[in-house]
């Protein structure tokens, strides 16, 4: 792919170098880079989030065995014969979710492994006629306070602003300026799914963000898309009033709203007020014939467009389904046995007292509902030679199985 085929905002239009109209037809390439608990088929009440998802492996292997998994498992999740595969079908561009935790460590310095990854893919989408969407899928701080961006419940990036904003503004600024003159980089996603419902009242510090970081990323890099999400899962384009950027993209994703012309009329009037390209950047997980109706939809509209994913574990709803080994509903369960769908717990223990022959001494404490916590609690109970446990539901809190 030669420096012509830099995609560029034309009117409602995409075109590339040579002034040819594009229509985007990819996959995403979720749970490489950015872990997601549903992939793997855990269940909602077990290990969601990366951090969660990395807690239970080292629980498994302990820490050289579960460094071992991971190395493994970025190389071998996402390999070229996926990219030839998806050329094969028919895409043209793959949208690649990443985390902030594999491109710059705690200090907001570069990790070359995590662009060692960015980097492999480029090289095998060139190959293979591929362009590749870059998706912020997880913030320093947390844009949603959910499991996708791994931030712990809360959207910090926005509620707490410092030192989660000027981190964001510097990974897009060095993000930009390592793949300024890749043409296979279709463009910078720069923001998914900010503020969910119920977060809504930061869209003003969303709005701000945006800008800055589009100045940012304009400062080195004058030539790539942007593309730009909105709220409420993005689906809500309120905070676009005009457009973001001469050279810009809206995004909105669809997954279990109606796959008809009304569901996406707001979209098409924002486009055609605004006079800029639109894309369906996420949208899957449904019945065949809701993705029939819904990526037809698009099609019709020339909507630009993303199936999400293009693989998980033991799926239909996917193009390609892993086929789980051995074993692995023993780890499920084990997964979900372990994890009490509680932010936190309290321990009280009653011990013979120290000094006081005859009586008892009680302590209570919060211990928080994480894997790794419940196993250090039980640790700590082993060492003050507590005997029996005693646990008490604080809720009417009904597992999967009805127990």
């Amino acid at each position: 792919m030669s420096a012509s085929g830099f995609l560029q905002a034309e009117g409602t239009r995409l075109v590339d170098g040579t002034g040819r109209e594009v229509l985007l037809r990819g996959v995403g390439l979720g749970n490489w880079m950015l872990p997601e608990g549903y992939m793997w088929r855990f269940p909602q009440h077990g290990p969601q989030s990366p951090t969660e998802i990395e807690a239970l492996v080292l629980d498994l292997l302990g820490p050289d065995g579960a460094a071992a998994f991971w190395r493994s498992f970025r190389q071998r999740f996402v390999t070229e014969p996926d990219i030839a595969r998806i050329a094969a079908e028919g895409f043209d561009h793959v949208r690649l979710p990443m985390s902030h935790r594999l491109l710059a460590d705690a200090l907001g310095r570069p990790v070359e492994e995590g662009y060692a990854l960015i980097d492999r893919l480029v090289g095998w989408c060139r190959r293979h006629g591929l362009r590749v969407v870059l998706d912020l899928h997880a913030a320093p701080g947390g844009q949603t306070g959910t499991n996708i961006d791994d931030s712990g419940g809360r959207p910090s990036l926005f509620e707490t602003g410092e030192p989660y904003w000027t981190r964001t503004v510097e990974l897009w600024t060095e993000i930009a300026r390592r793949y300024r003159d890749e043409p296979v980089i279709a463009a910078y996603d720069l923001l998914n799914e900010p503020l969910p419902p119920g977060r809504g009242h930061h869209a003003p510090a969303l709005a701000a963000l945006y800008r800055e970081l589009t100045v940012a990323i304009r400062a080195v890099d004058a030539v790539h898309l942007l593309t730009y999400e909105g709220t409420h899962w993005s689906t809500d384009w309120s905070i676009f009033t005009a457009p973001p950027d001469p050279n810009a993209m809206l995004q909105f994703h669809k997954y279990w709203s109606a796959p008809d012309l009304a569901s996406i009329r707001p979209y098409l009037e924002v486009r055609d007020r605004l006079g800029v390209p639109i894309y369906m950047g996420e949208g899957g997980e449904n019945t065949p014939p809701w993705l029939q109706c819904a990526f037809g939809l698009y099609e019709r509209e020339r909507i630009s467009w993303n199936f999400w994913p293009w693989k998980k574990v033991g799926t239909w709803s996917s193009p390609l389904s892993i086929r789980p080994p051995d074993g692995w509903d023993e780890v499920v369960a084990y997964a979900a046995a372990i994890d009490v769908a509680k932010a936190s717990g309290m321990v009280c223990t009653r011990m013979p007292h120290r000094s006081r022959p005859g009586t008892r001494q009680s302590t209570v404490w919060t211990v928080r509902a994480r894997m790794g916590a419940v196993r250090e609690l039980g640790r700590q109970l082993a060492r003050d030679g507590i005997e029996m446990v005693t646990l008490e539901s604080t809720s009417d809190y009904v597992r999967r199985d009805g127990t």
